[in-house]
């Protein structure tokens, strides 16, 4: 029995296994979307949604209170209730259909991509190619970036999101459902949006960014740990002991320093975000990260993903052994 029973039909263990592995062979093999992204959508609805609840004479702090009800809310409750009425016609259809939504809310290989198209201009020497591919990466200003600031900030960028973009997305899945997944990347892309401290977003944008804070944190602790078991694991822990409570983010800070630990490399430094030198802290440990470890910081993603899912086939014949000497 899963552990949404309370709103969507029982799904065994093995379906949650057969959902989480066709999500992520469908992602492997075929990437996002290339056109009409669902997630591209939600973000241009709310950005209208933002501007016509700005009008309002009310605290901003409540304003974008407001807005995420109204953007989060009716989307996980009709996904709810369609895949409900899916499953009294079909069971395997909604099983089928539930690994295809979680498919949408996964990204790994979409941040590979991004990540290797950094990784090539930086291993040839084009400078000004890997600042064009590392602006559509990250939200720091690019345009005076160096070659170690570009390499830092991709593996910051993989690690970090390897918990928003795969492993999040994953857990709250195998808690809720196609629903509990898409609730949290819906949560994460409005973080995404309206989670910055500047100016306009430091109100508006409070409750986007705090539940964000909440739904992330269990996630990037299985993140962390996730990373620190394929790599250098000792250091791995001392760098998230150590590093990850000084970190901006209560979640990225424990899957970059976890992970960087992991690789023996260190990351971080001096940024630039909106026109304003930031002093992140240094993670990780060993020498600065070169480009050659780009590649490994995506391994960790990519093995982590179906390491999750090795886990989930694991428990599932133990409990099968356990029923069977009963």
């Amino acid at each position: 029995m899963s552990l949404f029973d309370f709103y969507l039909p029982p799904l065994t263990l093995s379906m949650i296994i057969f959902a989480i592995g066709l999500a992520l062979l469908l992602d492997t093999f075929f990437g996002e979307p290339k056109r009409f992204h669902p997630l591209i959508g939600f973000g241009k609805i709310t950005a209208k949604l933002e501007t016509f609840v700005r009008q309002l004479k009310l605290p901003l702090k409540f304003l974008g209170f407001l807005a995420w009800l109204l953007a989060v809310l009716p989307v996980v409750i009709v996904i709810t209730v369609l895949l409900n009425q899916l499953a009294l016609l079909s069971q395997s259809l909604f099983v089928f259909v539930s690994s295809c939504l979680l498919y949408l809310t996964i990204g790994g290989a979409s941040l590979r991509q991004h990540a290797m198209a950094i990784y090539q201009p930086l291993a040839q020497g084009d400078l000004k190619q890997a600042r064009a591919k590392v602006a559509m990466m990250v939200s720091r200003d690019t345009a005076q970036m160096q070659t170690q600031a570009i390499t830092s900030a991709t593996i910051e960028s993989v690690l970090e999101n390897g918990n928003d973009a795969v492993f999040a997305a994953i857990f709250w899945f195998i808690l809720f459902g196609a629903p509990g997944a898409i609730a949290f990347r819906l949560v994460n892309t409005l973080d995404a949006m309206w989670g910055y401290k500047t100016e306009r977003y430091v109100n508006f944008g409070y409750t986007a960014a705090k539940l964000d804070d909440v739904f992330g944190y269990i996630p990037a602790r299985l993140t962390g740990l996730t990373y620190a078991l394929q790599g250098q694991f000792s250091l791995a822990m001392t760098c998230w002991r150590e590093q990850a409570k000084h970190c901006i983010s209560p979640n990225g800070g424990v899957a970059m320093s976890a992970g960087a630990g992991a690789l023996n490399c260190k990351i971080g430094g001096p940024v630039i975000y909106h026109g304003q030198l930031k002093h992140k802290i240094v993670m990780g440990c060993g020498d600065l990260a070169d480009h050659n470890v780009i590649p490994q910081a995506c391994q960790l993603v990519n093995r982590g993903a179906w390491l999750w899912l090795a886990v989930l086939v694991l428990v599932y014949g133990l409990a099968s052994i356990a029923d069977g000497l009963t």
